[in-house]
């Protein structure tokens, strides 16, 4: 008994009666009410130190940040499957920070940026360790995840910035506007943001916080909802079983009288507590987020930046609906205290240049919510045109850009666009006749010519060279433009010339043979295998007379040249041929000697009618007589090239012979750019070609039309095409213009002919829009900075609006035509033909001539002459 005394004793003192320790507690409680000035004290000191402490390291693990720029491709259409992916991910990689970090800086930010480069920019920006979240995305393929080029942010400075944040107001359980996908819901803000004015220095910047919600504070609020309402059904219940009791009561006393019974009150029961329905979208936690909306708008006009706060703001109203985004601050008669006014400034400033996230705690959203903003503008969304995407054009840019329009901005003014000449290589523009893609090449090609652009322009109507000249009448164009004009009205009217087999250029023989052989082969379809004998025949022919005139040339008498009409004597007239044959010896090959004593005798007559029927066709047409039977030529294509000369051709319409000419061309304007492989191409000044009515010369002439679609650009040369439909042309053609087309253009036009160009775009825009275009207007697709930009409303160029500063009067444009005629070699019509007429005469007689004369060159010069490499060094006489 002794012994147990003590031990009882012990354990009395150290476990203290519970009343004690309450006391104890409420005497402490009682002291602090007391002496409050002491309490408050220790605790906003213990509260600063906390708050300083948590402040260094959350700028500490702040101080490194990720930044990378999301850029979809024009197909991106992702679901809403993908979009909580990527929204999962971006939760995921907002943790991905040392244990030590404080909440405040566990977030990814989503950066939208609109200034004068970038429509809509959206960035993701994070914690370094976040990069292997966000660099792989569920989005696949369809968008480009780069570094973000940080190095612009310096650029930022504008005279007025104004800052907002937004809030969430309204029931925390009641879920937002469930905005579909398509249109974008990006599209308000994208809306909201398109008239910026870069002369102005407009930017606006949003940044998009998000941070996954801790448990704990999911419940808090949880637990705060369930008790409101609770207490709300609780004070329902309560008011109607006071009504169903003073219900009671009064019929009682109306039926039992004044003396009855109490009996106790009717309680009506409770309903039963939906928890779910009453959390609403706080009823689950997987996909839960706190979000901070902060936004900046700068310029320097002040009315500009507030304008633009206030558009963002209202573009997120597209969210709203029992609960919405509001900007934060009081707004009292007019007066607006808010992010940009004392104390909320300093604090709005250090969370947008660091990083962190502390919302409201009414912030919380789902990421279906927030689908809208976790992913980058769709192919559902239309992004305004900016001048860094399309160009403006000026006329002090015009070497470097090429005019191809005009679109109204958002603010109803127009705007000239252009694209980069160096990388607007090939162009196709398709439309109905009137619809106005003749005016926009038109257009185009007069502001190359006052570039100081070198250009060829195949008019098969006349029209556009008459509607050019008063805006070509200047000093500058006058001396290196040209017109070959195949539509003379009398004999009186000037006519080119053009002598396919000249050799007074310098090129080399076998240069001309080929063109002069591709070239009529091409325009009359023949090939090796259809037409073996037929080429055979051709390539003797027009090997003789270029060795002929290659030595006439150098005897110094190019007029006396034969001409592609002096093929038909040669085959008929036997005087003429021995004539030419034995003023060529020593310069045909022995291969040539040997066809031309072997195998034309057996030739019979009929088998050179396919020859002689296009020739004679041409020789039949005044026009082409006159223009081909000249013996020096002033059409020079690859001369034209190197000296940037501007040369109209005005072609006679779509006939078999038309057609033919139209051909020879364009081979013509194929080997004229193939022959600058001659020249470094840093030497190759660049060459713009315009066909119109593309069908006429690639009807007849596919492949080699094909081919400058295909090859040219390597040699500077750039090619337009037009045409009414592109399902007319030929299928080599139309696969290589879609192939390497740097600028799709469409007019408006039936819809089968129009849905050959939508199809190509993927209906965006469809048939029906292109349809409903107005004329002078048409969708286009442009190459700039090697990213495709459309297809694009744009407004046509009219010459007598958009280029009236350019027109010249009547004596200037009577100036050009003369100085254009006069470069061509041209004359009028009927002494172009008599001297056509007489120059088989002048060619017979310079052969009779230097048949008596010894070869002005030595004879293994003459040798070196020939085309083939095993040439004769003797003469005619030894060898037959």
């Amino acid at each position: 008994m002794a012994a147990a005394a003590p031990g009882h004793h012990l354990t009395t003192i150290a476990l203290p009666d519970l009343a004690d320790v309450a006391f104890s507690f409420l005497h402490a409680m009682w002291w602090l009410a007391v002496h409050w000035y002491v309490a408050v004290p220790l605790v906003l000191l213990g509260w600063t130190v906390w708050e300083a402490i948590l402040r260094k390291l959350a700028a500490k693990a702040s101080a490194e940040r990720c930044a990378l720029t999301v850029t979809p491709a024009g197909y991106f259409d992702p679901d809403e499957e993908r979009i909580w992916r990527q929204g999962v991910s971006v939760l995921h990689a907002g943790n991905a920070m040392p244990w030590w970090a404080p909440k405040r800086s566990r977030s990814v930010r989503i950066r939208l940026r609109s200034d004068e480069h970038h429509p809509l920019a959206y960035q993701l920006e994070g914690p370094p360790g976040a990069a292997k979240y966000l660099q792989t995305s569920p989005f696949g393929q369809d968008v480009s995840i780069t570094p973000a080029d940080r190095r612009g942010a310096g650029d930022d400075a504008r005279e007025f910035v104004m800052r907002g944040e937004l809030l969430l107001h309204g029931n925390p359980a009641t879920w937002m506007r469930k905005v579909p996908l398509d249109p974008d819901p990006l599209q308000p803000l994208v809306d909201a943001v398109s008239a910026l004015k870069a002369g102005l220095g407009d930017l606006v910047e949003v940044s998009i916080d998000l941070q996954s919600v801790s448990r704990w504070t999911l419940r808090m609020q949880q637990l705060k909802i369930v008790q409101r309402k609770k207490a709300i059904e609780q004070r329902e219940t309560f008011a109607a079983s006071r009504s169903a009791a003073l219900a009671h009561s009064s019929v009682r006393s109306l039926v039992s009288g004044a003396h009855h019974q109490e009996r106790a009150p009717m309680v009506v029961p409770a309903g039963r507590f939906d928890r779910d329905k009453a959390l609403g979208r706080l009823a689950r936690d997987t996909d839960m987020a706190r979000v901070q909306i902060l936004i900046r708008c700068a310029s320097n006009s002040e009315e500009r930046a507030r304008a633009l706060r206030a558009q963002v703001c209202a573009s997120f109203k597209v969210f709203g609906k029992e609960v919405r985004w509001s900007p934060r601050g009081l707004r009292i008669l007019g007066w607006t205290w808010g992010c940009d006014q004392w104390p909320l400034v300093k604090g709005w400033q250090q969370r947008w240049d660091s990083g962190q996230l502390r919302p409201a705690r009414s912030n919380v959203a789902t990421l279906s919510e927030l689908a809208g903003l976790l992913k980058p503008p769709t192919k559902h969304c239309r992004l305004p045109l900016l001048a860094a995407q399309l160009p403006t054009f000026t006329a002090d840019d015009a070497s470097q850009l090429l005019l191809q329009g005009a679109v109204m901005e958002a603010d109803g003014t127009r705007r000239l666009i252009a694209t980069n000449e160096a990388e607007t290589l090939f162009e196709i523009g398709l439309g109905k006749a009137g619809g106005g893609k003749t005016e926009r090449a038109l257009a185009q090609a007069i502001m190359v010519a006052h570039a100081g652009g070198g250009l060829l322009y195949v008019d098969p109507h006349r029209d556009s060279w008459n509607r050019a000249t008063r805006y070509l009448a200047h000093p500058g164009i006058i001396d290196r433009i040209q017109v070959i004009d195949l539509n003379p009205g009398t004999d009186t009217q000037p006519v080119g010339a053009w002598n396919l087999l000249d050799m007074s250029t310098g090129r080399s023989r076998s240069d001309v043979v080929s063109a002069v052989v591709d070239g009529l082969a091409a325009g009359m379809k023949w090939d090796d295998t259809s037409t073996p004998r037929g080429l055979t025949i051709l390539t003797s022919c027009v090997q003789a007379l270029c060795a002929l005139n290659d030595r006439i040339c150098h005897e110094g008498a190019p007029r006396a040249q034969a001409t592609v009409f002096h093929i038909r004597p040669l085959l008929t007239d036997t005087a003429f041929r021995d004539s030419v044959l034995a003023a060529v010896r020593g310069r045909i090959s022995d291969d040539a000697v040997a066809w031309w004593r072997t195998v034309f005798p057996t030739l019979s007559p009929d088998a050179f009618g396919i020859i002689l029927n296009p020739l004679t066709r041409l020789a039949d047409n005044p026009t082409y007589f006159a223009f081909l039977g000249q013996p020096v030529s002033r059409f020079d294509l690859r001369t034209a090239m190197d000296t940037r000369r501007i040369v109209w051709v005005c072609t006679a319409g779509n006939s078999p012979v038309d057609r033919l000419v139209s051909s020879l061309i364009a081979h013509e304007l194929l080997r004229a750019g193939r022959s600058r492989r001659d020249t470094p191409p840093e030497g190759r000044a660049p060459f713009r070609a315009y066909l119109d009515e593309l069908i006429t010369i690639a009807g007849n002439a596919p492949e080699s039309t094909a081919a400058m679609f295909e090859d040219l650009r390597k040699f500077g040369v750039r090619v337009h095409g037009m045409s009414q439909s592109l399902s007319r042309l030929p299928q080599s053609v139309r696969d290589a213009l879609l192939q390497n087309a740097s600028t799709l253009a469409t007019t408006t036009g039936s819809r089968k002919v129009v849905s050959d160009m939508t199809q190509e775009w993927g209906e965006r825009p469809g048939a029906d829009q292109v349809m409903a275009l107005p004329r002078f207007q048409h969708y286009a697709l442009f190459t700039v900075g090697g990213q495709r930009i459309g297809p694009v409303k744009v407004q046509g160029i009219h010459l007598d609006d958009d280029l009236k500063s350019l027109a010249r009067g009547a004596k200037q444009v009577s100036k050009l035509v003369d100085a254009a005629h006069g470069a061509a070699g041209s004359a009028p019509l009927a002494r172009q033909a008599e001297r056509a007429a007489g120059q088989l005469t002048r060619v017979k007689e310079h052969c009779a001539a230097v048949s008596l004369t010894k070869d002005p060159r030595p004879s293994g010069a003459a040798a070196a002459g020939s085309t083939s490499p095993g040439s004769s060094t003797g003469n005619w006489n030894e060898v037959t």
